[in-house]
């Protein structure tokens, strides 16, 4: 019984390997895995229930389901709270300034982890802290993988006056065209937009479907910043960004 539940189990990991590849018949599953077709519609059944395959009602076809999505994304995300502290602590040791971890929570950006540099002037500490998606380098980067349906739902629902100096994005139009410019760039520079003084810099952390888990964020008193210093920072943090994204698909 014991060696029936495993080639059982074997059975359906070898299927949704098989899945991954795009959408499959019965027929197909069977002939990439050479197995039995009773035995692999049986399997497929199975997985259907559970949520671990999906079914297109018209091809007849089987594709990965939402609940191994769900899963994945909930290791990912694990992955994240254990790789992000050093990475934010090498950030602070490179570079010399403040360094944020932040996630999105509606229509605003909370900061959720923080590393301080040791020095007499920096950004102030942000973390639990809520702040406009619209003004703020991580705010701006936590959007990335929205279209722009999305985004202008979600910034549609913000009553009254639109947060930010008048370096900012204030209306959806101006920060859907910031967002373009920006989604080509992979990172996010906030000048004095949402606090005069202060620069930021944000690169989006990414899950497996290319959506933002967080966003890496460095700020820094504007008067210390320098072009070449804001070029480290821009590098800095895209590569802190895009390690921690292939740590969450890992």
């Amino acid at each position: 019984m014991a060696n029936d539940s495993l080639t059982s189990v074997h059975r359906a990991l070898d299927v949704l390997r098989a899945l991954g590849s795009g959408p499959l018949g019965v027929q197909a599953v069977a002939e990439a895995l050479d197995a039995e077709k009773t035995q692999i519609s049986r399997t497929l059944k199975v997985l259907l229930e559970e949520g671990f395959a999906e079914r297109d009602p018209k091809s007849l076809e089987y594709r990965l389901g939402w609940r191994l999505y769900a899963l994945a994304g909930a290791a990912g995300d694990s992955r994240l709270r254990l790789d992000a502290p050093r990475a934010l602590r090498v950030l602070v040791r490179d570079l010399g300034e403040a360094a944020y971890l932040t996630v999105r929570e509606g229509d605003a950006a909370l900061t959720v982890l923080s590393e301080q540099a040791g020095r007499s002037v920096q950004a102030r500490e942000w973390i639990g802290r809520a702040t406009p998606l619209n003004c703020t380098s991580s705010g701006r980067a936590l959007l990335f993988g929205l279209d722009d349906d999305e985004i202008t739902t979600l910034l549609s629902t913000r009553p009254g006056e639109w947060p930010g100096t008048r370096h900012a994005p204030r209306t959806i139009a101006a920060v859907l065209k910031r967002l373009r410019q920006e989604r080509a760039a992979g990172h996010v520079i906030a000048a004095e937009e949402h606090e005069i003084g202060l620069t930021a810099v944000a690169a989006p952390v990414l899950d497996f479907r290319g959506t933002p888990l967080a966003a890496v964020n460095v700020s820094v008193p504007s008067f210390r910043l320098t072009q070449d210093g804001l070029k480290a920072i821009v590098k800095a943090v895209t590569a802190t960004a895009a390690d921690l994204s292939a740590g969450t698909r890992d």
